[in-house]
């Protein structure tokens, strides 16, 4: 391969119009395909850019194109050394990257959607650079992972932890309290770790901000790794101590006082405060030396393997057609599944029941599970002679796609921004997902969930959009079917696990049954 000498190519500022014209032609249509591919992926980047923005989780995202930036300027006395040539293999990265984005799109799965837009733009450069050049710039490659917003679906997760770690330090302080879920109930008042309590937007934002020092302070792979352990671990207690901190003052000065201070100091500032514990934790460690370069090009240049794979070359117009071609085939094939559409009856109805009977449905704390997207829908309550009562919810989808996904983020029996509160998982009864939630101060109620697509009769979100993914794949048009059964608890009613036992009972074989009110038997 030929090279430019280090010294024919001045780094800086004022070198902007020395670059040589091999650089400037391959700069100019990377920008232009790069430009063509955000538009091709619009929608991803739209969604993306509005969670950036408008939502606190992912706001450091925002910082992602600066430090992106600063990353490849840190390399370019790397690049200075190489010459651009298109890399047929690139080709398969972006590939593998529309497959992703097909998975994501058939899938209803958002993140993986997004992610492979993302790596279609890192694809695309290696293939348009060459492999040499995307050994240089391999971590900022990489690091372009960091734009798509992810971590929602760590939430539940994180609420539990959050409660576990403070119930722990508020009886430890001496305070007498419960636990039950997220509710922890103390002589001050009952606290909620809410969603937006979980700590979830400091641990994703410590994760990005601990890969990028591990990479630019630290050589060792086993510093790297005790690192990035120290970003998950410091976050995840140190939002414990914060919820432990606003309980325990609130026995003290208030529950006004104490989390009006939790709300001013549960921004930035708290996240600032952890930035700067885990830094002085870890400042005695760095091992890579002040000015060494974060790419060895020398070792790279006696590599054997990427001497090889650089004599993989392509003429840019083949290149540009098999990209083509690949962005066609994926973006026509998606096209194609979207508007798979099973047959629908023209109305449904909750049928009868043996051994119960249809009641009014008047709930303590009004309660609709949410199916955007739906073409049926169906709530009601059965009772039977005992006095046991049941929610019935049903949706019946002819497909899914972007904005008509069963198992979506918001669908189900947890309404977003109601009076009702997740509290814990539920009771395991079979394969149904099972949530407990809580509304009013005093009101629960138990929720079973299950998808049925085909054949398939499951609780997981992750087994429903495989099931999706494989007849989108095979272009075959399958209905989607919802059901929730829910009770509530308390205030004399029978217990809401017997009940739903015995109302799943009745109905047995669930699959079946979803069938039947489907109008498919």
């Amino acid at each position: 391969m030929r090279r430019n000498a280090p010294s024919s190519l001045p780094i800086g500022p004022a070198s902007a119009f020395l670059v040589p014209p091999a650089w400037r032609t391959a700069l100019v249509r990377l920008a232009i395909v790069w430009a063509l591919l955000i538009a091709v992926f619009y929608r991803d980047w739209w969604e993306m850019a509005g969670q950036w923005w408008n939502s606190s989780t992912y706001n450091h995202i925002l910082l992602i194109p600066v430090i992106l930036a600063w990353l490849v300027w840190q390399r370019l006395q790397g690049l200075a050394r190489l010459e651009p040539a298109p890399w047929w293999p690139g080709l398969l990265l972006v590939a593998g990257a529309a497959l992703l984005w097909l998975f994501g799109a058939f899938s209803g799965i958002s993140t993986a959607r997004q992610l492979g837009a993302v790596a279609v733009l890192a694809g695309a450069a290696v293939s348009l650079l060459g492999v040499r050049a995307g050994a240089v710039l391999a971590f900022p490659l990489g690091y372009m992972a960091f734009l798509v917003p992810f971590g929602d679906e760590l939430v539940p997760s994180m609420q539990m932890v959050t409660a576990s770690i403070s119930i722990w330090l508020v009886r430890l302080s001496g305070v007498p309290a419960t636990i039950d879920g997220v509710f922890i109930d103390t002589p001050a008042a009952l606290f909620e770790v809410a969603e937006a309590c979980s700590g979830v937007r400091f641990l994703v934002a410590m994760i990005a901000f601990g890969v990028l020092v591990a990479n630019v302070c630290f050589v060792s792979r086993l510093r790297r790794a005790a690192f990035l352990a120290v970003c998950v671990a410091v976050p995840v207690l140190a939002n414990g101590v914060r919820a432990w901190a606003t309980i325990y003052a609130a026995q003290i000065v208030g529950v006004e006082v104490a989390t009006g201070f939790d709300h001013i100091v549960y921004g930035w500032i708290f996240f600032a405060l952890v930035l700067a514990l885990v830094l002085w934790l870890s400042w005695r460690f760095f091992d890579r030396p002040v000015g060494d370069a974060f790419v060895d090009v020398g070792r790279m240049d006696a590599s054997p393997l990427l001497g090889r794979l650089e004599a993989m070359r392509i003429g840019f117009v083949p290149l540009i057609g098999g990209l083509a071609v690949i962005i066609a085939a994926s973006q026509g094939w998606a096209y194609a599944a979207d508007r798979l559409e099973a047959n629908m009856p023209r109305q449904i109805y909750l049928p009868e029941v043996p051994g119960w009977h249809r009641v009014d449905y008047h709930p303590q704390v009004w309660w609709e599970p949410r199916a955007t997207g739906a073409d049926h829908r169906l709530l009601g309550r059965y009772a039977d002679k005992d006095g046991r009562e049941i929610d019935v919810f049903f949706a019946l989808f002819a497909s899914q796609r972007e904005g008509h996904e069963a198992g979506g983020f918001g669908q189900g029996a947890l309404m977003p921004e109601s009076a009702w509160s997740w509290q814990s998982s539920g009771p395991a009864m079979g394969a149904a997902m099972s949530d407990r939630l809580f509304a009013g101060g005093n009101v629960e109620r138990i929720a079973l969930t299950w998808y049925r697509t085909g054949d398939l009769l499951t609780g997981s979100n992750a087994r429903l959009n495989l099931a999706t993914l494989g007849n989108k794949l095979a272009l075959r048009a399958r209905p989607t079917m919802v059901l929730i059964l829910s009770a509530e608890e308390g205030d004399g009613q029978p217990a809401a696990k017997e009940a739903i036992a015995a109302f799943r009972k009745a109905i047995a074989p669930t699959g079946q049954w979803m069938d039947r009110v489907a109008g498919l038997r």
